[in-house]
């Protein structure tokens, strides 16, 4: 797809520049070594006008990601939330993903930069794992070990383990790939959280060997007011393979439910499941919709 054409605007270290001007670094470490930090966020049109759901959490992370690998991050998260609303409105954007990105500045040395940037872009963009159910298989590639890399923050380089899972799937007929940690548990989607119902509980793995999605606190947030009970733990390839029903969720793709892992179908129908209550509540959240609906 398009990201920009020639009027497009983004926000590049206190000005805003068309897209098509702005040049690369040949010489950052981001480029040439993934070392860079960022965020997705979503910004929604509403019947209080446009608003970025959740904006101020994902600065936060921004900020964490980036002290996590020792990038500088020296901006004011209350200016960066008012310039992406000002990004929007410059594109004439209501309903749009935020794409803010910190990278480095020249150094072809491995040692931490002392010196950093900042990018904001804004697109149109559909729900990223389009809006059917899903197709899924455990992939051959693993989670990174913890021990090994700061999974907890999101960053570039990181994303390569997601492109080379996405990829995979894609070539073997999937939609998208469920990764392991290295104990062979499963752990999350290439970008995205999983939840399993069973019995009528909602399991998901717990922080450590996953990321800590802002759209996963929220499922976990919206299951608690609805009364449904969730569960954090370590969930297995059988615990997958017999689950009811099953679901990813994550900024960019919002709450999306899955058909099948491998070739196993859940046997639940998706529209009578509670992951398919708690994507219409996630909805209603977004939108700001006051009239959110009633479970009995």
């Amino acid at each position: 797809m398009q990201y920009y054409n020639q009027d497009t605007l983004i926000y590049l270290n206190a000005e805003f520049v068309k897209a098509s001007n702005a040049g690369v670094d040949m010489f950052g470490q981001s480029l040439h070594y993934g070392y860079g930090a960022f965020e997705g966020l979503r910004a929604y049109s509403t019947h209080n006008g446009t608003r970025i759901f959740k904006a101020e959490e994902h600065f936060e992370r921004l900020k964490r990601s980036c002290k996590a690998i020792g990038l500088p991050y020296t901006w004011d998260n209350r200016e960066l939330i008012e310039k992406s609303y000002e990004l929007l409105e410059m594109n004439n954007l209501r309903s749009a993903y935020i794409r803010p990105l910190i990278y480095s500045g020249s150094n072809m040395h491995l040692t931490a930069s002392d010196t950093a940037n900042i990018m904001i872009a804004a697109w149109e963009w559909g729900p990223y794992l389009g809006q059917h159910l899903l197709k899924v298989n455990i992939s051959r590639i693993e989670r990174p070990n913890p021990k090994s890399f700061p999974i907890d923050a999101k960053v570039s380089g990181q994303y390569i383990n997601s492109i080379l899972a996405t990829s995979d799937a894609i070539k073997k007929g999937f939609d998208e790939a469920l990764l392991l940690d290295q104990d062979g548990f499963v752990a999350q989607a290439s970008s995205e959280n999983l939840f399993i119902e069973k019995d009528f509980k909602i399991y998901t793995p717990p922080l450590g060997n996953i990321f800590p999605g802002i759209t996963r606190e929220t499922v976990i947030e919206i299951c608690k007011n609805l009364g449904f009970e969730i569960i954090e733990k370590r969930i297995s390839v059988k615990d997958i393979y017999e689950a009811d029903s099953a679901f990813l969720s994550g900024t960019a793709a919002g709450i999306i439910g899955i058909k099948q892992i491998d070739d196993v179908v859940f046997p639940e129908t998706w529209e009578d499941s509670i992951g398919a209550s708690i994507q219409r509540k996630y909805k209603n959240l977004v939108l700001e919709q006051e009239n959110y609906e009633v479970i009995i």
